[in-house]
């Protein structure tokens, strides 16, 4: 049985808040890009890290943009 590997939350809109560093595209950080990319990063890290994301897109991106308004 081959093990499928864990797909990237990229959308390519790669675009930080300048306030928290989460990118507007997928809610990493640019360490959580970093790590990513390194071909040592086991599955269970990237699973454990899709995870945060959701809670992040959660709970930032209305602050985010009601805060973008504000200026």
């Amino acid at each position: 049985m081959i093990k499928q590997a864990v797909i990237s939350p990229c959308i390519s809109v790669c675009k930080s808040d300048p306030i928290t560093d989460y990118c507007y595209g997928c809610g990493r950080t640019t360490e959580d890009k970093k790590t990513w990319k390194n071909p040592d990063t086991s599955d269970e890290w990237k699973e454990s890290n899709l995870e945060l994301i959701r809670n992040r897109l959660n709970s930032w991106q209305g602050e985010a943009f009601d805060k973008s308004y504000a200026f």
